[in-house]
């Protein structure tokens, strides 16, 4: 092996070399395996002399077969004699004949690294306020009301909130009947209806009156779908929401508590609660975003392609997870396949940029993950697959997934330490305090474990029906 040169900082061109007697070898393997896949008369798949099988495909072939069979071994020995760390499969672009053997060029890609990493410790970012005032637990009641208020009828014009009751029937411009058609249909009054301007068209209306409008038949109505029709409806009975009177016994009948003060106070801690929750994601993905955008970092084209691939792959997974196939997808989203592709370009750098940024801030902070951590992950994981602990990891070491199980707790630490050195804030400038972990919350070696399996290892992320969106980290 030669190493001959450096076209730019994440990559290196290694000149490789099968020797005669290398070859020789890997002639040999060829042979045995062509041999199980052409028929040779007189000798059984896999019996077959290698002179035989020479003959049988050509030696051109043989040779070709061979050095195929031996350059992966002789790249992978050339890549840890250099030293070298891929960051993707090395790549072979020319193979030839040399003085001492068959020679190939072999590109290698890099980790790029990042050198100097953006003040993160004390960094202000603002995020909504998490506090809850007496008006948002009073819409909360409110809705409580709505979710147990009783429908009666009024002799008066309908008015946003109401519900008609309707017969509607659609035609087309052409004349003749259209789908969307219904009898005793009870649509509410302002709101967005099954038709588009069926709700605005009954604003007004009182029981007894006809009101026609242009429409559009909803796109889910198979071949119809977008369709232009004439919507004509008959407005049978107009009907008011009656609220239940907030009292202590509504309230003791209906939920959990005996009273209303007691549900207000319920309320407004379990609001307080799911806004702090909002705003620490809140307070990760902007820190995250300025930090990314702040880093110096320069991604090797063949690193993007591969991370792309993946998650193109990823997304795959998903997809066929609900039956479903990526054709299918562009079919019913009308997106291109190149635009697909352009999206996951996107996300891949994203997804890199992530990835190199964490595990810089972890080499910074001293964040290192150990075998006990390992040890945690795996027992999580298994536990939720309902396996042996130690078939898990058996079967996670042999496809190299302890790896990237380890990257995943380390790059989740880093992001946890990130959130204790950053300083949330409201619009006012107030500073924010997130409650401390309980002792009794879920190791985070094993939930940095559990999100990981769920990737698709997601996000992704985390980004449900698009590979665009969320990094995953």
């Amino acid at each position: 092996m030669t190493e001959v040169g450096e076209p730019n900082l994440h990559e290196r061109l290694l000149t490789v070399t099968v020797d005669p007697a290398a070859l020789e070898a890997a002639k040999g393997r060829a042979a045995r395996r062509l041999s199980r896949e052409v028929k040779i008369k007189g000798f059984r798949p896999g019996k077959a002399p290698q002179r035989l099988v020479e003959s049988a495909v050509g030696v051109e072939t043989l040779r070709r077969e061979a050095v195929d069979e031996a350059l992966p071994g002789a790249v992978a020995a050339a890549v840890r004699e250099a030293g070298l760390v891929p960051a993707v499969t090395p790549r072979v672009t020319a193979v030839r004949d040399g003085a001492e053997g068959v020679e190939a060029d072999v590109r290698v890609t890099l980790w790029p690294e990042v050198t100097a990493l953006p003040e993160y410790r004390g960094r202000r970012i603002v995020v909504d306020s998490p506090e809850v005032g007496e008006s948002d637990v009073d819409a909360q009641v409110e809705r409580m009301r709505l979710r147990f208020a009783e429908l009666e009828d009024v002799e008066r014009e309908g008015a946003d909130g109401d519900f008609s009751l309707i017969d509607l029937h659609t035609r087309s411009p052409e004349g003749g009947e259209a789908p969307g058609s219904a009898t005793d249909f009870l649509v509410e009054v302002g709101a967005e209806g099954f038709l588009p301007g069926l709700g605005e068209a009954l604003r007004g209306k009182r029981a007894g009156d006809v009101v026609e409008f242009p429409t559009t038949i909803p796109q889910g109505m198979g071949e119809d779908g977008g369709r232009a029709v004439e919507a004509r409806v008959l407005v049978k009975q107009v009907k008011t929401r009656r609220l239940p009177d907030l009292t202590d016994e509504w309230v003791d009948g209906v939920s959990e508590f005996s009273t209303v003060e007691e549900m207000r106070e319920r309320l407004q801690a379990d609001l307080r609660r799911l806004r702090l929750s909002a705003a620490r994601v809140e307070l990760e993905e902007r820190l995250l975003e300025q930090l990314r955008d702040e880093i110096d970092l320069r991604l090797p084209p063949d690193l993007i392609d591969a991370e792309a691939e993946a998650v193109l792959h990823r997304f795959a997974h998903r997809l066929e997870a609900r039956r479903a196939t990526i054709e299918q997808y562009l079919a019913a989203t009308g997106q291109s396949r190149e635009s697909l592709v352009a999206d996951a370009r996107s996300q891949a750098v994203l997804n890199l940029r992530t990835r190199l940024l964490l595990e810089a801030v972890a080499a910074a902070e001293g964040i290192e993950v150990g075998e006990d951590d390992l040890e945690r992950a795996v027992a999580a994981l298994a536990a939720e697959a309902g396996a042996d602990p130690a078939d898990y990891r058996r079967a996670l070491d042999e496809g190299g997934g302890g790896k990237a199980l380890a990257g995943d707790i380390l790059r989740r630490r880093a992001v946890d330490r990130l959130l204790e050195l950053a300083v949330a804030v409201d619009a006012e400038g107030n500073e924010i305090e997130f409650p401390v972990p309980a002792a009794g919350d879920a190791d985070p070696a094993a939930a940095a474990g559990a999100s990981a399996e769920g990737d698709d290892e997601a996000a992704d992320v985390e980004n449900e029906g698009d590979p665009s969106g969320s990094p995953e980290v």
